[in-house]
């Protein structure tokens, strides 16, 4: 069976012409957002290091389970539910006891 003939080429209607559009800018919309995806991640595995201390002298008894950092200090959990923070320096700023869950 053959396809009817037609006289020129044949249109689109309307509604898939307006569809047609949307897809071509969801395409497009997807494309930019996976390359600003892949620039944050290039920029942001390129940045500089903070600096951290060649060593943190712990408390006596104490024994780490956790480590953090902010800008300008370090924050040590130990198992025995204290938070020792620490200046970029090494030197100790503040220690929390962490009180435990009913």
């Amino acid at each position: 069976m053959q396809p009817p003939e037609t006289d020129g080429p044949v249109r689109i209607p309307p509604e898939l012409r307006w569809l047609k559009w949307l897809v071509i800018v969801l395409a497009g919309v997807m494309i930019a957002g996976f390359l600003v995806l892949i620039a944050a991640l290039v920029i942001r595995l390129n940045a500089e290091a903070l600096p951290l201390p060649d060593q943190i002298v712990l408390p006596e008894g104490a024994e780490a389970q956790a480590f953090t950092q902010g800008s300008d200090w370090i924050a040590v959990v130990t198992t025995d539910d204290r938070v020792l923070v620490y200046g970029r320096d090494g030197v100790m700023r503040q220690e929390m006891q962490i009180d435990r869950a009913p």
